[in-house]
């Protein structure tokens, strides 16, 4: 049977919007947003009006009849209690993202979009592992602090997806392989996946510095300037997000221009770009023992593993842990897309919201 399958990713300042015909792409395109407006809207349902809009007419520009969709599949945002895979979007998911409570992240809008664009016609609307996803064990979850329980945050639908395209050249299945991913891109994030799961994560403040963001720096010295009275508490979240890692040292977050500087001699530029390198490795043996030890393969996938002296680097560290295969670049779309092909298909089930 053919599924045609619609998949809308909102993101900061665009949205993603691109048609499937089972697991042939017949179009992609990436709306930008004017930033004056999106700021000028008070909150992230604001949005959904505008954003629909702009799907909408995405679909008649390519000449696809809404009539001929068999589901949407959008991307799922900072939920709370998901597990990876599929969730159908239903009254008690939305209620849970128009309640005002969650991070206001543009990814949330994702499960509304889809709904709003299937509703009409009486098709499924899925979200697909959402940025909040994870299958941590208790384990996994516990802290020093009995308040603070460690929770799943990571660059999920990535980090799967090419993981599923690393066991296909393999000619295995996915759910067969014992994988640590690293996401390299202005935050980094990396995830122990067995069994087709997500059983561990380093979240992207709790590792390596990237380009944008500071990564783990020792706790008591976060305590102290937050306690000085130099710093709002704003000043100190951009200090940790947005404003640290590559761009706090170096001056500019852009990887291209860093390797410029190193090729130009500057030395300082050379260690701190060795350091994130080094970081990055050692959040991969980090995550070791959430598979025994024992891994088929390390995969450095997003934009910033098309630099090769970055993944040179960090193969040096990591490469006697085991294979290191780089798969620069994203697959979101053909995630979420293929997602929802193989719940259409029965080859997955989607879950129904329960938190």
């Amino acid at each position: 049977m053919d599924y045609r399958i619609l998949a809308v990713n909102p993101g900061s300042t665009s949205t993603k919007v691109a048609v499937y015909d089972n697991d042939k792409e017949r179009f992609s395109e990436n709306i930008v947003h004017d930033e004056q407006l999106l700021a000028s809207l008070t909150g992230l349902a604001d949005q959904l009006a505008l954003r629909l809009a702009a799907a909408r007419q995405a679909l008649d520009s390519h000449g696809v009849d809404p009539g001929s969709l068999s589901g949407v599949v959008g991307r799922g945002g900072l939920i709370p209690g998901l597990e990876t895979g599929g969730y159908y979007v239903d009254q008690r998911l939305k209620d849970v993202i128009l309640s005002g409570g969650l991070s206001p992240h543009a990814s949330n809008l994702g499960a509304l979009m889809a709904d709003a664009l299937a509703a009409p016609y009486g098709i499924p609307a899925v979200i697909y592992d959402a940025v909040s996803a994870g299958d941590l064990p208790e384990l996994a979850r516990i802290t020093g602090i009995p308040e603070i329980r460690r929770q799943s945050y990571c660059h999920v639908l990535n980090s799967r997806a090419m993981a599923r395209k690393y066991a296909e050249q393999l000619g295995k299945r996915y759910e067969e392989l014992k994988l640590i991913v690293a996401h390299l891109g202005g935050g980094i994030s990396i995830s122990a996946h067995s069994g087709g799961r997500i059983v561990d994560v380093i979240t992207d403040d709790g590792g390596p510095f990237s380009p944008e963001r500071a990564g783990s720096v020792p706790l008591l010295y976060i305590i102290d300037m937050c306690f000085s009275g130099r710093y709002s508490k704003e000043q100190v979240i951009r200090k940790q997000r947005g404003q640290g890692g590559l761009k706090a040292l170096l001056g500019t977050a852009d990887c291209r221009e860093i390797e410029k500087m190193i090729v130009a001699g500057d030395s300082y530029a050379a260690l701190v770009y060795e350091a994130q390198a080094y970081q990055i490795a050692k959040g991969i043996g980090n995550l070791a023992p959430a598979l025994r030890c024992r891994l088929d393969a390390v995969i450095l996938t997003g934009g910033m593993a098309y630099s090769e002296l970055l993944t040179g680097q960090i193969k040096g560290y990591v490469e006697a842990l085991a294979p290191v295969a780089v798969l620069p670049g994203e697959l979101e779309m053909e995630a979420l897309a293929l997602g929802l092909l193989r719940i259409l298909q029965g080859r997955e089930q989607a879950g129904t919201y329960q938190a």
